[in-house]
């Protein structure tokens, strides 16, 4: 029998979801992360489950896993964003969660980190109750840095970037349907792509294949593992 694996990436509508069995790929939708699992049928194994949000949240500075991967990701470095710390993401507020970063990490975090906060903090629950599936963190544009062998040149959003993207995937046994079902309808394009190079990483991490950023991945106070796998 074939190894399950679970791709998940944030969208619009919630989160979405790519499912690898063989060659068989599905898309899921959820409105929560916990609803995209069931969706998946985590009930009948699922061997990883790869997202791409930040799991392993830091008490001060910086990440480890952010700070390698932006190196690695050259011209593409600004699609990492910075995690914010802890207490900032327990903040309500934005201009409290600038503040009690710029206290702990010496920097202010962006709109677009924050607006994360939600989804972050879902997935840093699930990770904390669920010892089955296991949960890793990826980032797409990783993934698909390692299947082409350097980062890539268009953007995700770009119709060059998407044709390259859906021909990646293809050639590495990912050949993404035209037709995904309801959740096609719900989640923008360069978001299913994203949660399929995630479910690629997953079957990698399944296989014993992948590697992360950093090895051996760092610990904080919450003791997540925290790296970045591709």
């Amino acid at each position: 029998m074939s190894v399950r694996v679970l791709g998940v990436d944030g969208c619009r509508t919630g989160w979405v979801g790519i499912v690898l069995e063989g060659r068989r790929v599905t898309a899921v939708h959820g409105v929560t992360i916990t609803e995209v699992l069931d969706a998946a049928g985590r009930g009948r194994g699922l061997a990883c489950v790869a997202v791409d949000m930040p799991i392993g949240l830091p008490d001060t500075g910086r990440r480890q896993a952010d700070v390698l991967a932006r190196k690695a990701l050259g011209p593409r470095w600004q699609s990492i964003f910075l995690t914010p710390v802890r207490p900032a993401l327990l903040t309500a507020d934005f201009a409290g969660a600038v503040a009690v970063n710029r206290e702990l990490a010496g920097e202010g975090l962006s709109r677009q980190a924050f607006a994360l906060r939600t989804k972050v903090l879902e997935v840093d629950a699930l990770v904390r109750d669920a010892a089955d599936p296991v949960v890793v963190e990826v980032h797409p544009e990783l993934s698909f840095a390692a299947m082409g062998g350097a980062p890539l040149a268009a953007g995700k959003k770009t119709w060059a970037g998407t044709q390259e993207r859906r021909a990646l995937l293809a050639r590495h046994g990912i050949p993404v349907p035209e037709d995904l079902g309801p959740a096609g309808a719900l989640a923008a394009v360069d978001d299913v792509l994203d949660a399929a190079a995630a479910a690629w990483s997953a079957r990698r991490y399944a296989a014993g294949l992948a590697s992360s950023l950093p090895a051996p991945p760092e610990r904080f106070s919450d003791e997540i593992p925290c790296a970045i796998w591709v």
